[in-house]
């Protein structure tokens, strides 16, 4: 089935609502393609993850013309060279099978490239035709024992079976289950960001620092998708986590794992989840830390961990957090906001929301878990005098057809949603990916009270900038 993307402003407007709002339906006319997906392909989540592994090479099985289009979307976000390696399928592995190509491509990337690790992650059409991939790589190293082979570690990511949030978290717990040794001690924390912006994940690096914390994350692309201007091109983007400190991921202290509609921990959930059944390694799971609530939470967890209090630093920028919520409410109170994007992100967006005034009229996913409506109450829980409406496996058109209705004041989400915010004439905050209509996405901070002054400052300016142009006076002073 094609996936055709339609600006929602040429689709028709709905009937109004003669008794009041109603919920988010399935279009109840026959459709063969989705209008305009609020999700990405599940192998672009696993390929964000190989990139994020020191000498990491991400390696899609299946057509060339996947890896061109994945890498069309991280390329525009993170504004950064993006190589996927391709076993390059045609009509005749469709019939025959693609493991030869397979074999082909990962001598090649290990020969040219000199690859650290490959990552290979599978397609629509390798999963269609059956291709046994755990298979084919016991028969690579078979056939080639005599070299000195890079790791490689495969993860089944067919696009019509999730969104590339669950490829994201499916790649991660593969890295977990396939590289880690047994019997290797460190003294380093594991965490599991989940899908996070660069300047997220350094910070989170400078958060452990002050704890005396040192960690492991996993995945670390702040350097590999943001790195410096270079005077020497490099085939591989030095940077990620190195592959020894995967492997000894097992033998850690602590692991912390965030994310509110994670599937259940246990060793066929999640990589904390696997690594505390496997291992013994305690978890410590909780949602993004977006927000002060969510933040306290993932700070009470350091604490414990690490056997000491939160640094000054940080109680510092969670009271300078406090004195803004105060100073901002009056701008941001009882406004009304639409969010969309990533499941994990949507819960920690809403509970912020909620916290700074906001009301969450819809928070709306591409994703089908199954465990957002639940997140997003449990995230609101003491918040909200009434409950957001939830919606998952939605398009553009589902949202765009219940937000004409609810007449939102703003809008938290990607750049897709730019054209609907435009017909409706709200603010749009963008946050998560894709990012395409505004420059440096990736260095969009979220996360701890840092993040969520952040946040704070650009919401309140964005409804002080709706007040200015849509007076007719310009107030100077507001």
């Amino acid at each position: 089935m094609s996936i055709t993307e339609i600006d929602p402003l040429e689709t028709p407007a709905p009937a109004p609502a003669t008794a009041g709002p109603k919920p988010i339906k399935p279009k109840a006319e026959p459709f063969v393609s989705t209008t305009n997906a609020c999700k990405l392909c599940k192998p672009l989540g696993a390929t964000l993850v190989f990139k994020g592994i020191e000498g990491g090479v991400p390696f899609l099985h299946g057509s060339q013309g996947c890896a061109t289009y994945m890498r069309r979307y991280i390329i525009s976000h993170f504004r950064e060279p993006m190589d996927i390696a391709s076993s390059s399928l045609g009509e005749k592995q469709a019939i025959y099978g693609g493991a030869a190509n397979l074999k082909k491509g990962l001598l090649t990337v290990m020969d040219k490239y000199g690859a650290g690790l490959i990552g290979v992650a599978t397609t629509c059409l390798t999963e269609t035709i059956g291709d046994d991939v755990p298979g084919a790589l016991l028969e690579f190293r078979r056939e080639f024992a005599d070299l000195e082979l890079a790791p490689v570690v495969n993860v089944s990511t067919p696009s019509y079976s999730g969104s590339h949030m669950e490829g994201f978290t499916a790649a991660v717990r593969a890295v977990a289950d396939q590289l880690v040794r047994t019997g290797l001690k460190t003294d380093a924390v594991n965490c599991f960001p989940g899908f996070v912006s660069c300047e997220d994940l350094r910070h989170l690096k400078d958060v452990f620092a002050a704890f005396e914390l040192p960690v492991t994350l996993l995945p670390d692309y702040s350097e590999t998708l943001d790195g410096p201007a270079l005077e020497d091109y490099e085939k591989i983007t030095s940077g990620g986590t190195p592959v020894k400190a995967l492997e000894a991921m097992g033998g850690a202290p602590a692991s912390f794992e965030f994310g509110a509609t994670l599937p259940p921990p246990g060793e066929a959930g999640t990589a904390g989840g696997l690594l505390a059944a496997r291992h013994g390694v305690p978890l410590h799971r909780m949602g993004l830390p977006i927000g002060l609530r969510e933040s306290d939470a993932f700070f009470q967890a350091l604490e414990t961990v690490s056997c000491r209090p939160t640094p000054r630093r940080h109680a510092l920028e969670r009271g300078r957090l406090l004195d803004a919520f105060v100073d901002g409410h009056k701008y941001v109170a009882q406004k009304r906001c639409v969010l969309y994007g990533e499941e994990d992100l949507l819960v920690g967006l809403t509970s912020f929301m909620a916290e700074i005034g906001v009301i969450p009229v819809l928070v709306a996913g591409g994703g089908r878990s199954g465990r957002l409506k639940d997140a997003v109450h449990a995230a609101c829980e003491g918040l909200v005098p009434e409950m957001p409406e939830v919606a998952e496996g939605v398009d553009f058109y589902d949202i765009a057809d219940k937000a004409r209705e609810l007449a939102p004041d703003l809008f938290l989400g990607h750049s897709k949603g730019y054209r609907l915010a435009r017909e409706l004439n709200v603010p749009l905050i963008r946050v998560g990916f894709p990012i395409h209509d505004r420059f440096g996405g990736h260095r969009t901070r979220h996360l701890c009270y840092q993040g969520a002054l952040d946040l704070l400052d650009r919401v309140v300016n964005a409804m002080i900038e709706k007040k200015q142009t849509d007076s007719d006076i310009g107030y100077g002073y507001i």
